[in-house]
Formats: structure tokens, sequence, C-alpha cells
């Protein structure tokens, strides 16, 4: 492969994950590589090349005789990455709440407000960006190595299986940003580490639980029973 052709495939790639990310390409939609390739003004070869590496970050599938789609969400998967996530990331905010400085703070409360601005026109690709900002400050900081990164793991798991629940259930992301504040104000006022701990962690479950309702409206025995009862 040439050069040229290694740019062509990374461009394909990047604007074909875009839209991935953004849901403008839904789970299950079709990628007619002729199509996209017209629409970048290039040859199918390396669109082609972009569709191999999404497949193989697990975006992307093949079917016989009907080609490449974006992967369905594995909803067993989400439920295990987000259990887990809640139960490390809330250790690790914990852990991490000691070492926070007013500066730490204020950069996180900062990106709270760009979220709840964000609220008025949204836009949950950019929501979930900021909410990692906003978590990272917070978890960063642990002094636990093995246990930062557990929690990068996830999220990096979470980014695989594409990375927004706000898209699926905007409804969400006021709630988020509330319960942002509410995490801001406990460690601002040295809150016990278990309370820390498990707002944080509950947290993560109600965007979880969210998730779950929204999916299976009838069904609420599909929800973390503890999620809800902090």
């Amino acid at each position: 492969m040439t050069i040229d052709s290694l740019s062509k495939s990374q461009v394909a790639y990047g604007w074909i994950k875009e839209r991935i990310s953004r849901h403008e390409y839904t789970p299950g939609y079709r990628l007619v590589l002729g199509t996209i390739a017209a629409q970048l003004d290039m040859s199918v070869v390396p669109v082609r090349e972009a569709v191999r590496q999404l497949e193989a970050e697990g975006l992307v599938t093949f079917e016989r005789n009907v080609g490449a789609r974006v992967t369905l969400v594995d909803e067993s998967e989400y439920v295990h990455t987000m259990q887990t996530l809640g139960l490390v990331e809330g250790c690790a905010t914990s852990l991490s709440a000691p070492l926070l400085t007013p500066d730490d703070l204020d950069r996180a409360a900062e990106v709270n407000d760009r979220m709840l601005h964000l609220l008025e026109h949204f836009d949950p690709h950019a929501f979930t960006q900021l909410n990692q900002q906003f978590h990272s400050v917070l978890y960063e900081p642990c002094p636990n190595p093995h246990i930062l990164d557990l929690v990068h793991r996830g999220w990096a798991r979470l980014s695989g299986l594409r990375d927004t629940t706000f898209a699926f259930v905007p409804g969400r992301a006021q709630h988020s940003v509330e319960e942002h504040a509410e995490i801001l104000d406990l460690i601002r006022t040295g809150a016990d580490p278990l309370e820390i701990e498990l707002a944080a962690r509950n947290h993560r479950w109600r965007t979880m639980n969210a998730f779950l309702a929204a999916r299976h409206p009838d069904d609420t025995a599909v929800r973390h029973p503890h999620a809800d009862s902090h």
C-alpha cells in the first residue's frame, strides 16, 4: 500500500468512526463502500481498509451476503462493563479525593458547567467527551496504579461499545450533571471516603439503569437493585 492510499484509509477511518460515534450511523446501519468512497472522492480500496480497521476494533461486523454493518450494542457486555467501571471508578475517585486540589475541583466544575450549557443544544458525542474529562479529573490522581489501570480499561471498553449512552437516553444527561455537582460537593466538604465512593459508583450505575430501562421499559427486573437506593 502506498503512503497516499494509507493516508486516504485513515481519512476514511476517521470519517466513518466519527459518524458511528455521533450515531449518524446507528447500530445495524449498512456501510456501502462504494457510496462512502464517492462521498469522500476516493476509490473503494482505502475505504475497505478503513472498514477492516473498524472491524478489528469491534465497531463494524461483516455479514454474509450483506456486507459491513455497524455493530449492534452487546447489552450484556455493556452492563458488565458499567457494573465493573462503577466499582473501580468509585474506588479510584474515593482514593483520589484527598489528593484533589481546589484548582482540580474548579476545573471539574468548569467542565460540568460546559455540560450543563450543552443541554440546551444537545450533542451526545460532545457531552460524552466532556463527561469523560470531568471524571478523569476526579480519578486520575488515584495513588493505586492497579485500580487506575482497571478504570482506564473500563473506559476503553465503553468506547468500543460506541461511546455514548446519552444518544440513546438523552434525558439521562440532566441528571448526570446534577449528580456531578453532588459528587464535587462531597469532595469539597471532606465527606467520608465511603460516601464519595458510593456516590460515584451509583452515578455510573444509574446511567446503566437508564439505558436498560429504555431498552426494556416493561421489565424493572433488568435494572441493578442497588443503584437507585443511595
